[in-house]
């Protein structure tokens, strides 16, 4: 389906520099950073024993790593928003906190209008490396409460011209309406709620891929980078699908462009490091480690040299839409904390997730973890679509074995009972007995 032409790059005189001159601009920006938090901010203040000049590299390695935790027992200390505030507290127009989704309490997060401008005009990367434009209309499959989420997608649209389609407050029947009644051309969600309002459609019998919808934007999970169900949303949807990485606390860091071979790192507003998540020393580029990124315009509640926990593999190499920023080869390849260890072998929940996904017969699925002699087992347990044979169970665990080389029992569940998501999806069940 055509649509709106939009402009290749969103900042060309950045996207396209060679890489000394854009490590030149990003040891320039974070001086700037450190001249305006340090020693105004308390939190950094302490970190870093007070102002700094960074005159190379190195000296940016010397400084500490900043910790998920770090942050919480700060704002557990001096509650409700901790000590990492670099403005007095009437400068910050914005609250929001992060998901959750790890049983932990949610870290709170503010921001200032220039901060919030600067996520915004991040997103006006993510969308124009989507040839998101002028015309376009952007519905958000969200439900728009405290988790920052797509707020910032939200905000996000004027800075490239189009037109944002709120989808708050609404089942997921009467979003999929909404994105029929509206003309809607681009629609943002996690890649999970993608697929869900992909069955939801057709259990009513909608074609969506008839309609306008052209490009999907996802964020949240890895989703979108996984072959195969980056495959399912671009057949239901008839739309390319493009991924987009980032976290409350760092802002908006990457997105896949028009030639999908990774996800962009933004490297004119973060620096971007991998390290050995044991050793925090750096790894090769293509090497798997964590990445640490250091934001350089939301100076109101910074973060700098904080651990994602996020395991990925670095591609410095120019890609094919004309951006030397780096890239994410296979987008965020899982969690260092999510890892499990089955009888010695090492798999991502992410990883299964690529392999169920290939099988349309699979409407939802859950992994249950849980202790055998002494041993991690791991159980995945499918709910079924209508079309599901009966020897579908049989299926996707030879298909397991082969890939992952792990034996993993698959057992169907009766079809509906597995729970649905709309934010980040929570499959991984621990049973600790």
């Amino acid at each position: 389906m055509s649509g709106p032409v939009a402009a290749a790059l969103f900042d060309p005189s950045t996207e396209t520099l060679d890489r000394q001159s854009l490590r030149n601009l990003q040891l320039r920006r974070v001086q700037q950073l450190l001249d305006e938090i340090v020693p105004a901010n308390a939190f950094y203040a302490r970190k870093f024993g007070g102002h700094r000049r960074l005159d190379s590299w190195d000296a940016f390695a010397e400084l500490p790593c900043t910790t998920k935790q770090e942050l919480a027992e700060d704002q557990a200390l001096s509650p409700p928003f901790g000590t990492n505030l670099s403005y007095p507290i009437q400068r910050y127009t914005r609250l929001h906190q992060t998901s959750g989704t790890t049983g932990k309490a949610p870290i709170r997060w503010l921001d200032t209008d220039q901060s919030w401008d600067w996520w915004a005009r991040c997103w006006g990367h993510v969308y124009t490396g989507a040839g998101v434009g002028p015309g376009d209309r952007v519905f958000f499959a969200f439900s728009f409460g405290p988790f920052i989420g797509f707020w910032a997608a939200y905000e996000g649209t004027r800075t490239v011209g189009a037109m944002s389609v709120p989808g708050g407050g609404m089942q997921t029947d009467h979003r999929l309406q909404a994105i029929l009644d509206n003309d809607v051309t681009v629609v943002c969600c996690t890649p999970t709620y993608a697929l869900r309002l992909a069955d939801e459609a057709d259990r009513l019998g909608l074609d969506l891929a008839r309609s306008n919808v052209r490009a999907t934007v996802h964020a949240g999970e890895p989703g979108a980078s996984i072959p195969a169900i980056r495959a399912r949303i671009e057949q239901a949807f008839g739309a390319r699908c493009y991924d987009h990485t980032g976290m409350t606390e760092l802002g908006a860091t990457g997105f896949t462009c028009q030639e999908q071979t990774g996800v962009h790192l933004i490297e004119s507003e973060f620096v971007f490091e991998v390290v050995d998540p044991r050793t925090l020393e750096p790894v090769p580029t293509g090497e798997q480690g964590e990445l640490v990124a250091t934001n350089l315009g939301r100076w109101g509640m910074p973060v700098i040299r904080y651990r994602t926990g996020d395991l990925v593999r670095l591609d410095a190499l120019p890609c094919a839409c004309g951006r030397t920023f780096a890239r994410l080869a296979g987008g965020i390849l899982g969690r260092a904390d999510d890892m499990l260890v089955v009888r010695g072998v090492n798999v991502f929940p992410s990883a299964i997730e690529g392999v169920v996904r290939e099988f349309p017969e699979v409407s939802e699925f859950r992994i249950e973890v849980f202790n055998q002699r002494s041993m991690s087992e791991v159980k995945v347990l499918l709910d079924p679509a209508p079309s599901a044979a009966a020897d579908m169970p049989q299926r996707v665990a030879s298909r397991l074995h082969d890939r992952l080389m792990l034996r993993v029992a698959c057992e169907v569940v009766p079809a509906g009972s597995l729970p649905r998501f709309e934010l980040k999806a929570r499959r991984v069940v621990r049973h600790d007995a």
